[in-house]
């Protein structure tokens, strides 16, 4: 298994980290629309509120406490359901009175230091200071076990020896520097190793205390998010029961608080009847294998939902309001996916298994579609003109792969009729666009209802091509699901119960 290249690591040897270049070139393209997304994205403190509900007056001690808890619930939330969560150094904008205060006190300090290491002899009262503060950060970084480094540091960085060699003018300062940028280099984490190497280049004394504190920020920036990998488990563990708490806080405090979420089952119940009574009619080789109506199948179908949402216009249910941006990620890229499918399901069908045979084939014709569909949902892009552009593509790699391994070109004739089909995928209502979006929508919905069993549903006719691209998203989407149903299900419950008891009392 791999080192993690953000884990410290004092035993064993580091690695170097590969990337896939192409990919995220990609993903970069993407962040422009994943950044608008977040920041559309309505704060948990809507002013929305249906008509019908009172107007709810609380006092400025309440409103604090329900903001505390927001925070804190927010918080755990993260950590928990984002795998990849990592505590960021804070940035301060470039103009800012923060940052020009800061950046003025820091300058002032290290000017004093240079002045006292310049004198005749040299004052060490600054530098001694700072390596009794790199002292206790490399001491916090070591284990309870790590005692061989503890009494090597605490030897080496004897702060009253330090001072007795400073006053009898046999203080070697570059020496303590070197013992620090090593022991550093046993500490940090494999990706900054570039950092600690830089280090061992700098030969002035302060420019070089300067670099070593900056490295060491890093390094406790490192240390701390090893320690959130290191408690996600046991935080996953708590962390149902405490946001299941803060939210009840919040919703003795604003009892409307679940009229979204009511609202979303109903309409969710609503169009699986619908879907549930046609299925025979449609496709009912793939119909779902779930009661009809059953409060699970609700839920499933509702949570199925929230990757068709209409964010601009419609509220969010309150209980998956922190992950609206999760959800509105992954409708990006299932709307991405969807036209992927469709486009590779109407070459292969005009190209049979002469090209859907050629996996290495498959993937450079994802790749390339992918990279030509980057921006879809930015407002400046042109649908038409690219399906004009990936068809002109498709054709010929379609033509150079058939030629390469022994088989007929498309003829002119099939060249036009396939960029016709091709280009036609940008009216949501074409059949094969329809038939892919239902499939992968049926899917998820399946692997929903398989519960906690974590084996994969068989994946149906025609997504095969971007099978591989479906699950990454099944795994992700299932595993907010299930936390979510985990932490709200008393509420999904009660309010179905009240639902189905109305409207289907023989339910």
């Amino acid at each position: 298994m791999s080192q993690d290249p953000n884990i410290p690591n004092v035993t064993e040897g580091k690695s170097d980290v590969s990337q896939d270049n192409q990919q995220d070139q990609v993903d970069n393209a993407e962040q422009v629309v994943r950044k608008k997304i977040r920041q559309d994205t309505p704060s948990p403190s809507r002013s929305n509120i249906p008509e019908a509900s009172p107007a709810q007056f609380v006092s400025v001690e309440e409103l604090m406490d329900t903001a505390k808890g927001v925070t804190n619930m927010a918080l755990a939330h993260e950590i928990v359901v984002n795998g990849g969560f990592q505590i960021k150094p804070a940035d301060l904008p470039a103009n800012s009175l923060e940052k020009r205060v800061r950046d003025i006190v820091h300058k002032a300090f290290w000017d004093c230091l240079e002045t006292q290491l310049k004198e005749s002899p040299p004052s060490y009262d600054h530098a001694i200071k700072l390596v009794g503060e790199i002292k206790e950060a490399l001491l916090s970084f070591l284990l309870p076990g790590h005692t061989r480094l503890r009494n090597q540091i605490t030897e080496a960085l004897d702060l009253d020896l330090i001072k007795q060699e400073a006053e009898n003018g046999a203080l070697d300062i570059s020496k303590l520097a070197e013992f620090i940028i090593g022991m550093m280099g046993t500490l940090c984490a494999p990706a900054r190793d570039e950092e600690i190497q830089k280090l061992k280049d700098i030969r002035e004394i302060v420019p070089l205390f300067r670099a070593i504190f900056s490295v060491l920020d890093l390094m406790k920036m490192d240390m701390a998010n090893f320690a959130v990998s290191s408690i996600r488990p046991h935080l996953m563990q708590q962390s149902v029961e405490y946001e299941r708490k803060k939210f009840q806080e919040l919703y003795e405090k604003q009892p409307n608080s679940l009229d979204f979420v009511t609202k979303w089952l109903q309409e969710a119940m609503v169009d699986l009847q619908s879907k549930v009574a046609c299925a025979s009619n449609n496709d009912a080789a793939f119909a779902i294998k779930v009661p009809a109506l059953s409060p699970v199948a609700v839920q499933n179908h509702a949570y199925i939902q929230l990757l068709k949402w209409n964010h601009l216009q419609k509220p969010f249910p309150e209980t998956v309001l922190m992950d609206q941006s999760r959800f509105q990620e992954m409708q990006l890229d299932l709307d991405q996916l969807i036209l992927i499918g469709a486009i590779l399901l109407v070459t292969f069908n005009a190209s049979g298994s002469a090209l859907s045979d050629l996996p290495a084939f498959t993937n450079k014709l994802k790749m390339a579609i992918q990279v030509l569909l980057t921006g879809l949902h930015l407002p400046s892009f042109n649908l038409d003109e690219t399906l004009a552009v990936i068809s002109e593509k498709i054709c010929a790699e379609a033509n150079s792969c058939l030629s390469q391994h022994g088989f007929t070109p498309f003829t002119s004739e099939k060249v036009i009729v396939l960029k016709g089909q091709i280009q036609a995928l940008a009216n949501p209502d074409n059949a094969v666009f329809k038939l892919i979006d239902s499939r992968i929508q049926l899917f998820l919905e399946n692997y929903l209802a398989c519960g906690h069993q974590k084996s994969l549903p068989p994946v149906l006719g025609g997504l095969g091509p971007i099978q591989r691209e479906l699950e990454e998203i099944a795994i992700k989407y299932i595993r907010l699901v299930d936390y979510n149903k985990l932490v709200f299900s008393p509420y999904y419950d009660e309010i179905l119960s009240k639902i189905l008891n109305k409207e289907f009392p023989e339910l």
